[in-house]
Parts: structure tokens; sequence; C-alpha cells
């Protein structure tokens, strides 16, 4: 087991590096050969997003709808799986978006656990109902157990909490960080039952980290793509980060071990 101090001398385990939608810096943004890849990969989780599809199935992709990252247009929500299947993504070699019943038998014998995003819909609101076929689907592939839970959106949070005991963190965006203040953030995360929080790497730092810490609640960091960013976010020993880099990631992570062993 791989322990590190925090700054306040506690000690916690090694942070954890979660490849953001399969790598994207590496092999695009969502596709099945980043996933692929990650699968294989000497870290610890794939994060991912998932929305529904008109005809009831659930579909691996970051945005709601399709042109920002395929060669087709549309809300996932207002098409069916054949039609998203047909979407090729940019940067892909050729790769269609995957099903969520795909990405967990992609996951199925690797060691690599899932970190699963609920997204809202197009209008920025959470899809009705979505919450627990996400859960269902998961648990039928025996992934469940292997899943932590993140959104933006505490409604969705709230929804995960009555369906499921899985982790669920809580992706705090920068304007909302400002807007309600760090103090505000944590009541808000002991109203809706929330354990954990996940910031942008910019807007960590140790003062940050110390005050959420000492609320009881687990911290960690999104977007730590470039060297100084991981570097930030294992100098901090946050839980985990994710990052669009994640073969860079562990090599930083395996350098900065062996420093730490070092000293």
């Amino acid at each position: 087991m791989n322990l590190s101090k925090d700054e306040t001398g506690k000690t916690r385990l090694m942070t954890r590096i979660a490849s953001h939608r399969g790598g994207t810096l590496e092999y695009g943004d969502s596709t099945p050969r980043g996933f692929a890849a990650t699968a294989a990969m000497a870290l610890e989780e794939v994060e991912f997003d998932v929305h529904p599809t008109a005809d009831g199935a659930i579909v691996v992709h970051h945005d709601p709808t399709l042109e920002g990252t395929t060669d087709r247009c549309g809300a996932i929500a207002g098409l069916t799986l054949a039609e998203v299947k047909s979407a090729t993504i940019h940067y892909s070699a050729g790769g269609h978006p995957l099903t969520l019943e795909e990405l967990c038998a992609l996951y199925a014998s690797s060691s690599v656990d899932f970190r699963c995003e609920i997204k809202p819909g197009a209008d920025g609101l959470a899809y009705p109902g979505f919450v627990p076929k996400v859960i269902d689907l998961l648990a039928r592939h025996d992934m469940l157990a292997r899943t932590t839970f993140s959104s933006f959106l505490l409604s969705s949070l709230d929804d995960l909490m009555a369906a499921t005991d899985r982790p669920r963190l809580w992706l705090v965006s920068p304007p909302v960080l400002k807007q309600v203040g760090v103090h505000g953030v944590i009541e808000l995360c002991k109203a809706h039952g929330v354990p954990e929080i996940g910031v942008h790497i910019d807007t960590a730092d140790a003062a940050l980290a110390k005050v959420i810490r000492a609320a009881g609640l687990d911290f960690g960091c999104w977007a730590a793509h470039a060297p100084a960013q991981i570097d930030k976010a294992l100098t901090l020993s946050v839980k985990v980060f994710t990052t669009d880099r994640p073969t860079l990631a562990i090599g930083l992570r395996t350098a900065f071990r062996e420093k730490e062993t070092e000293a």
C-alpha cells in the first residue's frame, strides 16, 4: 500500500489517477481505443460520462450532443442508439460512441475501476429517472461495486444517494466555488450527504485542501493535464485526480514516489 502525508501530517493513501474520458489528449474524446488502452494501464480509475438515448440505451459520451466531438449532430437523448452509433468520433481512428454495456464488457477483466459522471441534458437539467437505469445496468454487469459516481448537479447526487450506497462526489466548478465559498460548499455537502468534492486543479491549493479535509470531506481534483498541474495534485496528496494524459500522469507519479522514497 502506497502512503503519503498531507499538509496536516495525516497519513493518506497515495493519490489515485483517473483517465479522463479514456485519455482525451492521448486517444481522442471518449473513444473505444482510449478506453481499451486505459483498461490495461497501471492506474486506478477510468472516468466517463453517460447519457440516455431516445430508445432506452445508455451511451458513454461527454457532451449531451454529438456535434462537439463527432461528425454528426443532435442531442443524444433525442436520437436512437443506431443514430448515435453512426457517428464517428474525431481523432478516434474511426471509432464510434460506446454504450455503457460495452464499456462494462471492456473492463470486466481489468483492474481499473469506474468513475461514472452523471451528466445533465442539453438543457442543463438532469434526465428524469436516469440514475436508477444507470445503476441497474452496472449492477447487472457486475460493475456497480467497482463504481464511484460524480456529478456537477446536486440533484443527481441526491438521486444517487436514494438509489445506491456507492461513493459519490460533487464536482465543484470554479464559479460555484467562488460564489458560494468553501464554507458554503462544505455546508451544501453536509446537507446533501456528499462525502467528497472535486475542484478544478487550478483552484486547488494547500489552504483549500486543509479546510475541506478538516470538515471531514475527501478532496480531489479534475482537469490535471499539464505536468505542472499533475505535480500539483501529487504534492497536495489529493485523493484522486482526473487527467486527459494518463500515461504522462503515471510516469510523473512514479517519479514522485521515487523522490518521496529517497527523502
